[in-house]
């Protein structure tokens, strides 16, 4: 059986789909009778160059001709039909192999005789551009000036390599790779004159692989019609075959992305390359994933003209990813792929660069956004800092890793009313409960807020400590997967249900000031006394400060009893009290000037 792009190739020019530009002056030429003696088809490979050259042809030697609608029944018509045999007045030449002087000779030899039967002798040169210089100069006087029986019809798609002189004397027509949306009614039309079942998203990515080339499209539909069981073509398979990324592993990896996990992120990324995809091909789809977000974002929603042949599962999971990302965090993720994936071309380790580029976008999507000061609560009369509220709208659906199936709405609330007096020590007092009722709505909130504590109040604006400034991110993660609402909502309810004030949030890390005895430098461990007199398997533990021991063998001049023996240790009697041990022995050591301190 033939293949596809020979079962449905045109036959009139209203047949040719895409290059309406081209057809519809060729049609009016035709109908007037102003035909040319040499025309130039240019364009990219399978947009139907050759093909319109044959129905061209077919108009021209019409036995009801020159009409810009062949009969279909005259014998030139059935000869140049797509199941035709050839006619003998329409000479088509391979100018890829025939390119030399002796080929433009022969050719012009047989120019001079009369068509056999039909109306003109036309020659069709495909591939026109692999003509020598020489042989372009030996065509040049024919083309130039031909027989009034003679029509010539050059091919190519670099109409840039076509001599000057020849290009001149022609009338240039130049092709188009066809629309995706008339590509994917054509291809509808095709699947449903074969019976072939298809599932959604199928054709738009043959359409997305052909690029636009009506032949190379239909060569693969073919293949995945051939390759397919009897219920039909699938979308994995025609993921697989194809060579895309399959859309759930885009979708864990926009998930790790938003959501800054970064082992969810590499795992999918992983397991992707495991199965032998090639790291280019991925970056490829990403970068236009990124662009179909951006464009969906950009224009508040998604409609089937901007995406032709996408299904409304697909648009809606678009929309979902659109959300978990400002536009300038999209701009930028965009613009590091692309470069990405230009400086890939060619390398030893494309998985190495794939790698280092995902580190790249986490650390463009997890970048802080809310600066943070050190906070210290013994000190905090004295605090400048600058603290950026968190947003109350972020719109993002992405949750982490970590999220139990918990409610992504907050519960409507009734009114209540407002305490009074209202001051941060009131806060502090309720703060407990106020955290204990998170644990039903989210438990991984009420595990991260469960270490903080209030640092200052101010008017509405209360500033939250943290013991790492980072946990106070998850104030800004959604809720869940479908809502726009960021966590910091419920943590403003639970303060509302139990003191009546709204309020909004500054993040602050909390510093434990130590206290100053230990930043004495003259500051010593405790000491542990033990006397001879006792037995070995016997302690006394006395604790005092070596200070005050070293004032006493300083005052005396000298040395202590030996039933009263100091011994300098660090931390020893906790080491003896946990293990039930005893510390055998340790002498003082005086330091190089005689003051006799212990020096431990």
């Amino acid at each position: 059986m033939p293949a596809l792009y020979l079962r449905y190739r045109p036959e009139t020019f209203q047949e040719v789909i895409g290059q309406a530009h081209v057809t519809t002056p060729l049609q009016h030429a035709l109908a007037a009778g102003k035909t040319h003696h040499a025309y130039l088809f240019s364009g990219p490979r399978g947009c139907g160059k050759t093909t319109s050259a044959r129905i061209l042809a077919r108009c021209l030697n019409c036995a009801q001709g020159p009409t810009d609608t062949p009969c279909g029944e005259c014998p030139s018509c059935v000869e140049l039909a797509r199941d035709g045999g050839g006619s003998l007045d329409v000479v088509e030449i391979d100018a890829a192999s025939h390119n030399g002087v002796e080929d433009a000779r022969e050719l012009r030899e047989r120019a001079a005789f009369a068509p056999v039967r039909d109306r003109y002798k036309i020659f069709i040169l495909d591939e026109a551009h692999m003509v020598t210089q020489q042989g372009f100069n030996a065509l040049l006087k024919i083309v130039e000036e031909p027989p009034e029986h003679v029509k010539f019809i050059f091919a190519t798609t670099e109409p840039e390599k076509v001599l000057t002189t020849i290009r001149s004397r022609t009338h240039h027509y130049p092709f188009r790779l066809v629309p995706p949306g008339d590509l994917l009614s054509y291809l509808h039309t095709v699947a449903e004159t074969e019976g072939v079942e298809l599932e959604p998203g199928v054709l738009a990515l043959v359409v997305k692989s052909g690029g636009g080339s009506v032949r190379d499209t239909l060569s693969l539909l073919d293949q995945l019609i051939a390759g397919s069981l009897q219920h039909g073509v699938t979308l994995e398979a025609a993921q697989a075959l194809l060579g895309y990324t399959p859309a759930s592993t885009l979708d864990e990896v926009m998930v790790g992305l938003s959501t800054g996990n970064s082992r969810a992120t590499f795992t999918a990324l992983n397991h992707l390359l495991n199965t032998g995809q090639d790291p280019r091909r991925f970056v490829e789809d990403l970068l236009s994933h990124l662009r179909d977000i951006i464009v969906i974002q950009a224009t508040s929603g998604a409609s089937e003209d901007l995406f032709p042949g996408v299904s409304s599962d697909d648009l809606n999971r678009w929309g979902e990813h659109a959300q978990w990302f400002t536009p300038q965090q999209l701009t930028e993720m965009a613009q590091a792929v692309s470069s990405a994936l230009a400086a890939m071309s060619g390398v030893t380790s494309p998985r190495l660069h794939l790698e280092l580029l995902v580190a790249q976008l986490l650390s463009l999507t997890t970048a802080q956004d809310v600066e943070t000061t050190k906070v210290s609560p013994e000190h905090h009369s004295g605090l400048s800092q600058e603290s950026v509220a968190v947003p109350t709208d972020q719109s993002a659906n992405a949750s982490d890793s970590e999220r139990s199936p918990e409610k992504s709405e907050p519960p409507p609330t009734d009114a209540v009313e407002p305490l009074s007096p209202w001051d941060l020590g009131v806060v502090k007092s309720h703060w407990p409960a106020i955290i204990e009722d998170l644990s039903d709505r989210k438990r991984s909130l009420w595990v991260a807020l469960s270490a903080t504590q209030p640092l200052a109040l101010e008017g509405d604006v209360i500033t939250i400590g943290f013991t790492n400034r980072n946990d106070g991110e998850i104030l800004k993660k959604p809720q869940g997967p479908g809502s726009p609402l960021p966590n910091a909502d419920l943590l403003r309810e639970a303060i509302y249900q139990r003191t009546g004030h709204r309020l909004r949030f500054t993040v602050g890390q909390i510093e434990h000031a130590p206290s100053d005895d230990s930043l004495s430098p003259d500051a010593q461990w405790p000491v542990v006394s033990r006397s001879t007199s006792e037995s070995p398997g016997q302690a006394v533990t006395e604790q005092q400060e070596p200070q005050e021991v070293s004032e006493e063998v300083s005052e005396s001049g000298v040395e202590a009893e030996a039933s009263t023996t100091p011994i300098a240790t660090r931390g020893e009697p906790v080491v003896r009290q946990l293990l039930g041990g005893e510390l055998l022995a340790e002498e003082i050591l005086e330091d190089m000037s005689g003051r006799g301190e212990a020096d431990v």
